[in-house]
């Protein structure tokens, strides 16, 4: 071979391939360890960060006059599809109670999960209605210590005295003496 200071053969080539694939299997590995690591480390912080909004929010909803029920509960209940009844877990951060009225608080943090104008949140909060069968649903901004109470127009409060919601009148058929 003219021009070359050495000379190519097969093995020099088949080597210099190999090496190069071990490369590239090492970097490609370090690559997807890392994308892994990090998603798991996002999951942690935005755990970390939850939980201390939560711990946050208890001082604030009794600064804003109401009694911490219960945390973290757990209810189930059935939901018919074509048919069948399919059972269904909910978690709700916190009940609490004011006034005599119960309501479901759930805890956000961060910049979007704490606004109404979230279709994630707007549906939790309306699922909680329905399965929790409070008076009335909070939104907690934990980090900018905001409660909201929020209503759905075809959720009327219990203690509405015109309340066209089968599940609100009989509520108050129940509670009435």
């Amino acid at each position: 071979m003219h021009g070359l200071p050495f000379e190519l053969d097969a093995t020099r080539v088949l080597v210099a391939v190999a090496l190069a694939a071990a490369l590239l299997a090492v970097v490609q590995t370090v690559r997807l360890w890392w994308r892994g690591a990090r998603v798991g480390w996002q999951l942690r912080a935005r755990a970390e960060r939850a939980a201390a909004g939560e711990g946050d929010a208890e001082p604030l909803l009794r600064a804003h006059g109401y009694t911490i029920v219960a945390r973290q509960v757990v209810r189930r209940f059935w939901v018919a599809v074509d048919g069948h009844r399919v059972a269904v877990a909910l978690r709700a951060d916190l009940l609490v109670e004011r006034a005599g009225f119960r309501f479901v608080a759930e805890v956000k943090t961060g910049t979007v999960a704490p606004s109404i104008e979230s279709a994630a949140t707007r549906r939790q909060l309306l699922e909680y209605l329905c399965a929790f069968e409070t008076d009335g649903a909070l939104l907690v901004d934990a980090e900018a210590g905001l409660v909201h109470e929020v209503e759905f127009p075809f959720f009327e409060r219990a203690t509405s005295t015109a309340s066209s919601c089968p599940r609100c009148a009989s509520r108050r058929a129940r509670s009435s003496p």
